[in-house]
C-alpha cells in the first residue's frame, strides 16, 4: 500500500483542493484528538435536542388531537351501549306483553337500572355528551314511563280474559255437561243441535286462547264465528228441550253467551290499546332514542374526523421538520466527520507505512510526523524510538548470534550427556524390574530343579536295587512315598512360579479382561463377598457391608472385583496375620451426582509411615521370605487410577488399622487395551491375586 509523497509535510497530496483540505488538516490536528471526537459527539448532542424539541412541541398538538379521537371513541362506546341496551330492553318488553313471566320482568328492571345508570354516571360525565344527556334522558324515561303503562293495560286485559272471558266459558261447559246429563238417550231430538253447539263451544276456547296470546285477527275472527253458532243453537234446542232441567240449562247458557260475547268485545278492544300503546310509546320512543343516538354518533364521527385530520396534519408538519433538520446536520456532521477522520487516518497511515517498513527489516527509512503536537504525532515519535531501538536490536542479535554459534557445540555436548544420564536412568529401572523378576521366580524354579534332579536320582538307584536283589514291600513303598513327596513339590513350586509370572503380567494392568457395561455396585459387591466367605471360615475376621442399593456404575465390574479381592487378601494376610482376630469394613456412597466413594477399612496391625510412602510400589513387599510379591496394591491403584479414572488414598496407624478410601466416578473415564497377555493368548487375570504388603 503506498503512501503520497511529501514535500516538506510528509503524506499530504498536491492540488488546489487538496491544499485547502491540507491547511483545515493541519488546523485541526492542533486540537487534541479527544476535543475532535467531542465534537462530533456535542454536534449530535445538539441535533437530538432540536429534534427533541420539535418532536415535543409537536407532541403536545397530537396528545390533544388524539385525546379528542379517544374521547370520541369512549363517547362511541356509551352511545354504543345505550343503543345496545335501549333495544334488549324492547326486545325484553315484546318478549314479556307475549309471554309474561317474573324472569321476564326481573331482567327487565335490571337492564331499565343499567340504562339508567349508564346515561346517570357515563354519559353525564362525558364532555363530549354532557350538553345531549338530557334529550337521551328525556326520550329514555318515556320509553320507561311507556312500559309501566304498558304494564298496567296488561294487568286489566289479564283480568277482562279472566273474569269475562275465562269464567263464562267455565260456565258455560258446566252448562253443557247439565245439559247433556238431562238428557236421557242419544236418539233425542236435541242431540244434534247439542252437538253442533257443543262443538262450536271447543272451537271458540281454542280461538279465544289463540287470540289472547297472539292477537290473531283469524282467531278473533274464528271466536266470534263460533259465539254466532252458539247462540244460534240455543233456541233450537230450547224447542226440543224434553225437561224444565234442560230449558233453564238453556236459559242460563244463552245468558253465559251473551257474557261471553261482551268480554271477548273487551278483550278486542284492551288488545288494540295495547298494541297501540306498544307502537305509539315503546317502539316510537326507542325510535326516538335510536336517532337521538345516531345524531350524536355522527357528530362524534365529525368530531374524531376533524381530530384525526388535526393528528396527521400536525404529525406531517413534525415529519417534514424533523427530516429537513436532519438532512442538514447530518452534512455539518458527515462534513466534520470526515475531516476530524482524514486528520487522524493519514497520519496513521503514515505510522503503518513506517511499522510496516520496520517489520520487513527496513530500518533506514524514517517515521515521518513526530513533530506533531497531537497524540498522532506521540504514537510517531514512539515508533520512531521503536525503529531506533530495532536498530540497536539488530546490531545487538548480530553479536549474539556469532555468540550463539560459539556456545552450540557445547549445548551439543551436554545434551549428549544428559540424553546418556536418561538411558542410563531407564536401564537401572529396567535392571530393577528384571532384578525383582528373576529373584521371585527363582526360588520356586530352583526348589524344582533340585527336587526333580533328587527324584531322578532316587529313580536310577531304585532302579539299580530292582536289579541287584530281589524287590521288597518296605523297598516299594519308600520309593512311592518319596516319589509322592517329590512329585507335590513340583507341582507346588511350579505352580507358584506360574502365579508369579501372571502377576509380572499384571503390572501393565491390563484394563480389557472384562468388558465394559452398567452394573449395579450393591449387587456386584455381593457377589465378590460371597466368594471369599470361604477365606474367612479359616480366620477369626468378620466382614461388615454397607453398599446402598441404585448405586449404577458404568465401567468395569472386572477391574473392580480384582480391587476388593486384592485389598480383602491383602488384609487377611498382613493386617491380621498370626491368627489375628479382627473386622473388615466395606462401605460406599454417592459423592455429588458424578462419583462414588468406597471406602475399605480393617482394625489390624496397621502401617508405619515408611511402608505407607512405599505402599503402592511395584514389588515392595514386608513379607518377601513368606512369599509376598509386592505386587496386590500396585496392581489395586493402578486400576483405580487408570482404568477406573479414579483416586485412591490411604491412611493408616500402627496398630489402629488401615483404610483405603477408593473416589471413582460413576462413568469411568479409562478405556480398555490389549496386553502383551492378551496378545499371546494367555490369560490376562490370574484365578489368584497377590498380596502387597
Amino acid at each position: 500500500m503506498g503512501v503520497p509523497q511529501h514535500d516538506g509535510h510528509a503524506g499530504w497530496p498536491q492540488g488546489l483542493a487538496a491544499r485547502g483540505r491540507f491547511r483545515i488538516v493541519q488546523w485541526l490536528r492542533a486540537v487534541p484528538i479527544r476535543w475532535r471526537i467531542l465534537s462530533i459527539a456535542l454536534l449530535n448532542s445538539a441535533v437530538v435536542i432540536v429534534l427533541v424539541a420539535l418532536i415535543w412541541n409537536g407532541s403536545k398538538v397530537l396528545s390533544s388531537a388524539w385525546d379528542d379521537v379517544r374521547q370520541v371513541r369512549e363517547s362511541d362506546k356509551i352511545l354504543a351501549k345505550l343503543e345496545s341496551e335501549t333495544s334488549r330492553l324492547q326486545n325484553l318488553i315484546h318478549r314479556y306483553i307475549n309471554q309474561p313471566s317474573p324472569d321476564l320482568f326481573a331482567e327487565i328492571l335490571l337492564l331499565r337500572e343499567a340504562v339508567l345508570g349508564t346515561l346517570t354516571t357515563r354519559a353525564s360525565t362525558d364532555p363530549m355528551l354532557s350538553d345531549s344527556v338530557e334529550k337521551l334522558e328525556r326520550v329514555t324515561s318515556r320509553f320507561l314511563d311507556g312500559f309501566g303503562e304498558l304494564r298496567t293495560v296488561q294487568a286489566t286485559i289479564a283480568k277482562t280474559y279472566d273474569e269475562q272471558v275465562l269464567a263464562p266459558t267455565r260456565d258455560m261447559a258446566g252448562l253443557y255437561s247439565v245439559i247433556e246429563g238431562a238428557t236421557g238417550h242419544r236418539d233425542a231430538l236435541i242431540w244434534p243441535a247439542l252437538g253442533k253447539s257443543r262443538e262450536a263451544f271447543t272451537s271458540l276456547l281454542v280461538a279465544a286462547n289463540a287470540y289472547y296470546l297472539s292477537l290473531a285477527s283469524a282467531s278473533a275472527e274464528e271466536a266470534r264465528r263460533n259465539t254466532d253458532t252458539i247462540e244460534k243453537t240455543i233456541p233450537i234446542m230450547a224447542d226440543q228441550a224434553e225437561n224444565d232441567l234442560q230449558r233453564m240449562a238453556l236459559e242460563r247458557l244463552k245468558t253465559k253467551t251473551a257474557e261471553l260475547r261482551a268480554g271477548l268485545a273487551k278483550l278486542s278492544e284492551q288488545l288494540a290499546n295495547r298494541t297501540d300503546l306498544l307502537r305509539n310509546t315503546i317502539d316510537a320512543s326507542q325510535a326516538d332514542a335510536i336517532g337521538a343516538i345516531d345524531d350524536l354518533s355522527v357528530k362524534m364521527r365529525q368530531r374524531e374526523q376533524k381530530a384525526q385530520e388535526t393528528f396527521d396534519k400536525t404529525l406531517s408538519d413534525i415529519s417534514r421538520r424533523v427530516l429537513s433538520i436532519a438532512v442538514i446536520f447530518l452534512g455539518i456532521i458527515m462534513s466534520a466527520g470526515v475531516l476530524i477522520a482524514l486528520s487522524i487516518r493519514l497520519p496513521l497511515a503514515q505510522i503503518m507505512a513506517s511499522m510496516r517498513a520496520i517489520t520487513t527489516g527496513d530500518y533506514d527509512r524514517a517515521v515521518q510526523g513526530t513533530t506533531a503536537k497531537d497524540e498522532v504525532g506521540a504514537m510517531a515519535r514512539a515508533v520512531e524510538v521503536f525503529r531506533e531501538n530495532a536498530i540497536a536490536k539488530r546490531e545487538t542479535e548480530d553479536e549474539l548470534r556469532a555468540s550463539k554459534e560459539r556456545a552450540e557445540s557445547a549445548l551439543l555436548e551436554l545434551n549428549t550427556a544428559q540424553q546418556n544420564l536418561i538411558d542410563a536412568e531407564r536401564l537401572a529401572a529396567l535392571g530393577g524390574l528384571v532384578a525383582g523378576v528373576a529373584h521371585e521366580v527363582n526360588n520356586p524354579i530352583g526348589i524344582s530343579l533340585t527336587v526333580a534332579s533328587s527324584f531322578a536320582r532316587r529313580a536310577d538307584m531304585f532302579a539299580n536295587e530292582l536289579k541287584s536283589e530281589p524287590l521288597r514291600r518296605s523297598k516299594l513303598d519308600e520309593f512311592v512315598r518319596t516319589s509322592r513327596d517329590a512329585a507335590q513339590q513340583l507341582v507346588a513350586n511350579l505352580q507358584r512360579a506360574g502365579e508369579l509370572i501372571q502377576s509380572f503380567k499384571q503390572v501393565a494392568v491390563d484394563r480389557s479382561h472384562a468388558e465394559r457395561r452398567q452394573f449395579n455396585l450393591s449387587e456386584s459387591t455381593d457377589q465378590i463377598v460371597a466368594s471369599l466367605r470361604p477365606v474367612l471360615k479359616k480366620a477369626a475376621i468378620g466382614l461388615s457391608v454397607d453398599v446402598p442399593e441404585g448405586l449404577m456404575i458404568d465401567g468395569y465390574p472386572g477391574a473392580y472385583g480384582q480391587i476388593l479381592t486384592n485389598l480383602f487378601l491383602n488384609a487377611v494376610n498382613h493386617a491380621f496375620s498370626g491368627g489375628r482376630s479382627g473386622t473388615i469394613t466395606i462401605a460406599a456412597r454417592a459423592r455429588g451426582a458424578d462419583d462414588i466413594e468406597i471406602i475399605f477399612a480393617d482394625d489390624g496391625a496397621g502401617m508405619t509411615p515408611d511402608v505407607q510412602r512405599q505402599a503402592f510400589d511395584p514389588f515392595f513387599t514386608t513379607r518377601r521370605n513368606e512369599g509376598g510379591t509386592g505386587l496386590g496394591l500396585h496392581i489395586v491403584y493402578n486400576l483405580v487410577t487408570q482404568q477406573l479414572g479414579g483416586r485412591m488414598m490411604l491412611e493408616s496407624r500402627v496398630g489402629q488399622g488401615t483404610t483405603f478410601r477408593i473416589i471413582m466416578p460413576r462413568i469411568a473415564k479409562g478405556q480398555p487395551t490389549i496386553t502383551d497377555a492378551a496378545a499371546d493368548g494367555t490369560s490376562q487375570w490370574p484365578n489368584r491375586t497377590m498380596s502387597s504388603t
